[in-house]
């Protein structure tokens, strides 16, 4: 018998595939690059600089994504929503690793001393850093048996980090850019309405509630 308010079958491959696709996009201009064309410009005329903005602000898109889950289920009232939700927070996760990853292969030789004097003497690779270090605990407790460990209130409690870490990475964008540029704005403007929403009292709640008496 199928479950209640159960997801339709094709909605996590369809959020599986639309989450690979810009990584499998990177993956297919550094395979050009490397082994048919050296003189491609499908990554720009700088790649390491696109690859890593690019892992970037994939990772922050997919935060948001996660995010917005949630108010997206209190508007619409379709609850499948809600098993996009640990989904879309790993895929934010593994870009976010492949971001700091690349930064340090390309960048740092893979010196962790050398990632932490650069995050102290420029605030937006700490606000980057900070922003990875507030995933990194909900990525290791996305599992049932972590739900289970911690139990329901510690669980969601801990997973408020997704927040800071949304705030943090908005903060990074900002100060990463040169100058004033619009993009990174755009995103923090968009967490901000998602806390908006996030605040407004739940309908179904509310609709629950027992009458006071006159």
């Amino acid at each position: 018998m199928a479950r209640l308010n159960a997801p339709p079958p094709w909605l996590k491959p369809v959020a599986h595939l639309l989450a690979a696709l810009p990584g499998l996009w990177l993956l297919a201009g550094w395979g050009e690059l490397i082994w048919i064309d050296p003189a491609s410009l499908r990554l720009s005329a700088e790649p390491v600089a696109y690859t890593h903005n690019a892992l970037g602000l994939q990772a922050l898109r997919l935060l948001l994504a996660t995010l917005a889950v949630t108010p997206l289920v209190r508007l619409s009232g379709w609850t499948p929503l809600m098993s996009l939700r640990r989904l879309l927070g790993l895929w934010a996760f593994a870009y976010a690793t492949l971001h700091l990853g690349f930064y340090l292969a390309m960048e740092l030789d893979f010196s962790l001393s050398a990632l932490w004097r650069e995050a102290l003497r420029k605030p937006f690779i700490f606000f980057g850093l900070f922003a990875f270090l507030c995933l990194l605990p909900l990525a290791a407790t996305s599992t049932r048996r972590a739900i289970r460990a911690l139990g329901g209130r510690r669980w969601q409690a801990l997973h408020r980090l997704a927040y800071v870490a949304g705030i943090a990475a908005c903060i990074h964008f900002v100060l990463r850019v040169k100058g004033f540029q619009p993009e990174p704005w755009i995103y923090a403007g968009l967490l901000i309405l998602l806390f908006g929403i996030r605040l407004l009292p739940n309908r179904k709640r509310a609709s629950r509630a027992p009458a006071r008496p006159a």
